[in-house]
């Protein structure tokens, strides 16, 4: 069993830890054989914790041997993206700059994780300081390979997270997301993503200082977990949903609400904005839609989501202004040519005046309540994470038309971020060797709805992971639905 304690889903880990089928220093040496022989290959994890985790999960074995009640995730081990806190281990935002800036306590996502029995196994890599683009490559730690095809990007910036999680590193991936930071690398590497709703889950992003991020940065970044089944994407939420002092935006909101009356709606759009989506990701949506309607949901077709190019424009100009003081010496930070990503947008979208800000604040809530409404009368909405395959590394930083290209591709996660509404990106297949998704976006702190409806496509479709990295990928312990 020792060979395949890796490939079993995360709930299944437990499980076997909690009544000691297996023990928990037995699981997380399989998973350390596994990084060392897949991620030279594909350069994901970039801090190994291995005596660290060693050490937990001898502490853990302990316990469970003195008759100790051991939580959810008890053993299971999980990377964390490299701009978010593990306590002791330096948060280097994939630059040189803060190679040794040691974080002297766990993030609160992590801090859930740890004591619901989830064992911190390593860093994973980022694009330098999240900014450099989507493609995960930064300038402390390299490029990381997309295990299905190595000339095709892992997507960002939580691809680190994905492509351990894809390739059996590790159970679970902790990132986050601001436009599509986890969804999109959870599509380009075939795992399951969540994007909660603004206020699910607490944080804390001042790790470069004592200072709080602005408006902007407090209200769209959330973070959020990567599983290879959906079944451990929902464990995952349950432990890490809640409240923290350090966190005044985490609302304590119920983890499931109340069941709707009758069969759930799903709208169904393709082609957010109408701006174009490639026949591969069409497809996925079309048979995801076939899969709802086979579970019983009641999906329909509509002309389109709200405000779409509105809402891009506003989250543009909105964050463009937040960030203009600090763009001087953050671009000296990324170097030359990591700051192309963000230089043109700055271009593009020049800084506001405040008056102009305060209008677009408003514009902010009336769009928000566009989709509070949309969302009322369909709890469910069926949509692409990215409306192209997995594009070329780097395409977002080449050039203007390369920049423009992946913006639109992400448009559906963007607008989906600024209201603040929760998402699940689930897998559907493949297509020409790479894999394809969609994700389920729902209403404000309605994540089980999400979660549900992703349970019944990876039903109906399967799981696509773990998977053996070569330059055209394949599947490794695939599990199928019958």
């Amino acid at each position: 069993m020792q060979d395949a304690l890796w490939q079993m889903p995360a709930t299944a880990q437990a499980e076997a830890v909690r009544t000691a089928e297996v023990s928990a220093l037995e699981l997380i040496d399989s998973h350390l054989d596994r990084i060392a022989e897949v991620n030279p290959r594909v350069n994901a994890v970039t801090q190994l914790l291995a005596e660290r985790a060693r050490g937990a999960a001898a502490r853990l074995d302990r316990r469970r041997a003195a008759g100790e009640a051991l939580g959810p995730l008890a053993g299971v081990p999980f990377t964390v993206k490299e701009s978010t806190a593990v306590e002791g281990v330096p948060t280097t935002f994939g630059t040189e700059r803060f190679r040794d800036l040691v974080a002297p306590a766990d993030a609160p996502p992590v801090a859930r994780l740890r004591a619901a029995g989830a064992i911190p196994i390593g860093h994973s890599n980022i694009p330098t300081l999240i900014l450099a683009g989507m493609h995960t490559r930064s300038e402390l730690f390299g490029d990381t390979v997309n295990p299905w095809d190595s000339s095709r990007t892992p997507g960002g910036s939580s691809g680190g997270d994905a492509v351990a999680v894809a390739t059996g590193m590790a159970a679970l991936g902790l990132g986050n997301d601001s436009g599509g930071s986890v969804r999109i690398p959870a599509q380009f590497c075939g795992v399951a993503g969540l994007k909660p709703s603004t206020g699910r889950f607490p944080a804390d992003h001042r790790v470069l200082g004592p200072e709080d991020p602005g408006p902007a940065s407090q209200l769209l970044v959330t973070d959020g977990p990567l599983a290879r089944s959906v079944g451990d994407l929902r464990l995952a939420y349950e432990v890490l949903a809640g409240t923290d002092p350090r966190d005044p935006r985490a609302v304590p909101v119920p983890v499931y609400g109340e069941p709707l009356p009758g069969r759930v709606k799903v709208a169904v759009v393709a082609d957010p904005g109408g701006h174009g989506v490639h026949p591969t990701v069409r497809g996925a949506v079309g048979t995801a839609a076939d899969a709802l309607r086979d579970a019983g949901y009641d999906v329909r077709e509509v002309a389109d989501v709200p405000r779409l190019d509105e809402a891009l424009e506003a989250y543009g100009r909105i964050t463009v202004t937040e960030f203009a003081p600090a763009w001087p010496v953050v671009r000296r930070l990324l170097g030359e040519g990591g700051d192309r990503y963000i230089g043109m947008a700055m271009e593009r979208t020049p800084p506001v005046s405040a008056d102009v800000l305060m209008k677009l604040m408003g514009s902010w809530l009336g769009i928000r309540r566009s989709w509070a409404e949309f969302l009322d009368e369909y709890p469910l909405l069926l949509g692409p994470v990215f409306t192209e395959p997995p594009v070329e590394p780097g395409l977002e930083s080449r050039d203007r038309p390369g920049r423009d290209r992946v913006g639109s591709g992400m448009r559906l996660c963007t607008v989906t971020s600024f209201v603040g509404v929760p998402g699940v990106a689930v897998p559907t297949g493949t297509a020409d060797g790479l894999p394809c998704g969609v994700q389920i976006v729902g209403r404000a702190f309605r994540e089980d709805l999400c979660l549900d409806a992703a349970q019944a496509i990876e039903d109906r479709l399967g799981v696509l992971t773990p998977v053996d990295p070569r330059a055209g990928g394949g599947p490794s312990g695939r599990t199928l639905a019958p």
